[in-house]
């Protein structure tokens, strides 16, 4: 398949390496990943915070990007964004006037691997204590299911903790960390307090975001806890050690 990686302004900011993963892995399992450099953001900041005019700017850009490069599928190691796309540029283009204009599908990578690939076992292989956190958008908006915990499941060497009251959000919620601070920071406390439980040497989402905000928790503690996101665990080091 000609796929194309949108890696989402988040990752490509703060966490490059999860794109990279995203291209290894995508490679190994024999298809085609192109990456195109024109890209920016989806908009779902800006839409969720009422900048509607600015949002659909974004929503255009993106639909310019991806819908002329004869490719199968949009694939991105953002379930927030993935989400954004397909529940919000519709609502986008309407509120502005407009019909959405037709795309490629676009999946969050562990639904690409699951549901349009088939597969699960990647030939992944990760010898630590995993736990694996739900997160919101992942969990309510896409529906994601058991898929990252299949993929998980099948990683050799990797052992899966459970996280208690896993479903429960971290706090981070896009704007919502910074415009309620008190609340995000309470949030935080409970889901470290219930991943240092697991005893996990590493804590594993389908979002970076939601990954930083309890990566930052984690650090503060001083807990040794580190944050991965699942394609850098699926993918493999990127020097193949």
């Amino acid at each position: 398949m000609r796929v194309a990686l949108f890696v989402a302004c988040y990752n490509d900011a703060l966490f490059p390496a999860t794109g990279r993963a995203v291209v290894r892995l995508l490679e190994r399992l024999g298809h085609q990943v192109v990456f195109p450099a024109a890209q920016t953001c989806c908009g779902q900041m800006h839409w969720s915070t009422g900048y509607r005019a600015e949002a659909a700017a974004l929503a255009s850009g993106f639909a310019e990007v991806f819908s002329g490069g004869g490719f199968d599928a949009v694939v991105t190691p953002s379930a927030s964004c993935a989400a954004a796309v397909r529940r919000d540029h519709a609502r986008i283009f309407r509120a502005a006037g407009r019909d959405a204009p037709p795309l490629p599908p676009v999946h969050e990578l562990t639904e690409f691997l699951v549901d349009v690939l088939g597969v699960t076992d990647v030939g992944a292989s990760f010898p630590h204590r995993v736990a694996y956190h739900p997160t919101c958008h992942a969990t309510r908006a896409l529906g994601a299911g058991d898929r990252p915990l299949r993929l998980l499941r099948a990683v050799r060497s990797l052992e899966l903790a459970e996280i208690p009251a896993a479903d429960e959000c971290c706090g981070f919620g896009g704007t919502f960390a910074l415009k309620n601070a008190d609340v995000s920071v309470a949030l935080v406390a409970d889901k470290v307090r219930h991943i240092r439980a697991t005893a996990a040497d590493v804590v594993c989402a389908v979002d970076n975001s939601c990954l930083a905000h309890i990566g930052g928790a984690l650090s503060r503690l001083r807990s040794g806890v580190r944050v991965l996101h699942l394609a850098d665990i699926l993918a493999g080091p990127e020097d193949g050690a």
